[in-house]
């Protein structure tokens, strides 16, 4: 836990420079503010506002033009729960190159967008705001591309809105399977927030080894870790770690699972066989872990259930298949992209 003395200096340091400053830890990391503020994205932000459940909102996003011949075609990304918008920079980049206009949001709750107090997260409510901010901008049927928790609501938005999609990508999505009734015990939104508080640098690197990148490091991948590791160091960490406990909640609680034969638009699933995540597994008895979060089998076992799809795998790969060897994960993207 940071001292009070740091985050009151946290703030001073923000404020004198209008929130824009990143502040530094005791051991020279950064924190950022509760907006990500401090965290520059690679392109420039735009925000959408509006009013959800009595509340002023604000989305932030990024929407990158062509760097070549438009196709006229427009890929949304979505990003997962230790993700932001710009953990898609290499995606964003190879998209825009190939003619595509990209846009990429960051949810309500995450980054640099709004971090309610009091909020309902579905993944209908934030389907629901991102096919607002889609009408705002005029875009109709993109292409969804969904890494992770942003996957789950990549479906439950085709579900939602099986008319105003091209098709969905699925970039190791979780959501394959029920865990809670794997038997993952239930835990209550405070249980989740307080793990949540306890969201370190090395915590969340020592995960990530193992689950995103089949056991391996690459120093680029510190960038990401420290993104997300100084939303906690920063003077918005309560509210962060609130956020993320009310998501926690929403992903175990909020199956897409039986509904996967309901997704009629066209569907790539794309799985990192080295993948191993599942919501709550270290919740779960040691008997049932072993059991949870089986991507080679999950992946095989969705596409055979929905309408529409294909399966493209990874080897050698994690559950990030598109930041551990990112010229592999795009030339199978692009390829799989309608032309």
């Amino acid at each position: 836990m940071r001292s009070t003395t740091f985050l009151l200096l946290c703030i001073a340091i923000a404020a004198a420079d209008g929130g824009a400053s990143r502040c530094l830890a005791a051991d020279d990391e950064p924190a950022y503010g509760p907006r990500l503020e401090g965290f520059d994205y690679p392109w420039p932000v735009s925000h959408f506002t509006f009013t959800s459940q009595g509340e002023a909102m604000d989305m932030a996003y990024m929407d990158v033009k062509p760097t070549t011949v438009a196709n006229g075609k427009t890929a949304v990304l979505f990003h997962g729960k230790n993700f932001c918008a710009a953990t898609w920079q290499d995606t964003i980049a190879a998209l825009v190159a190939a003619g595509y206009r990209a846009i990429a949001v960051d949810q309500i709750g995450f980054c640099k967008s709004s971090k309610p107090a009091h909020y309902q997260f579905t993944f209908q409510q934030l389907a629901g705001n991102t096919h607002a901010l889609l009408a705002s901008l005029g875009i109709d049927r993109p292409t969804i591309i969904g890494h992770s928790l942003g996957g789950m609501l990549g479906m439950r938005y085709a579900l939602t809105f099986p008319d105003d999609l091209d098709r969905l990508m699925l970039v190791d999505p979780i959501g394959l399977e029920d865990w809670k009734a794997k038997g993952v015990p239930w835990q209550s939104v405070d249980a989740w927030y307080q793990t949540e508080l306890k969201t370190t640098a090395d915590a969340i690197r020592g995960y990530q080894r193992v689950t995103y990148y089949a056991g391996t490091w690459d120093p680029k991948y510190d960038r990401w870790v420290q993104m997300l590791a100084g939303l906690y160091r920063g003077p918005g960490r309560d509210i962060v770690a609130w956020n993320a406990a009310l998501v926690d909640d929403m992903a175990m609680t909020q199956p897409v699972f039986y509904e996967l034969e309901k997704i009629s638009v066209p569907v790539v699933l794309m799985i990192g066989d080295k993948d191993n995540t599942a919501v709550g597994k270290n919740l779960a008895p040691p008997e049932i872990r072993p059991t949870l979060g089986n991507y080679p089998v999950l992946g095989k076992e969705a596409v055979a259930r929905m309408p529409h799809a294909q399966l493209i795998e990874f080897a050698d790969l994690g559950h990030a298949p598109q930041i551990q060897a990112p010229d592999v994960f795009h030339k199978a993207l692009l390829g799989a992209l309608p032309k």
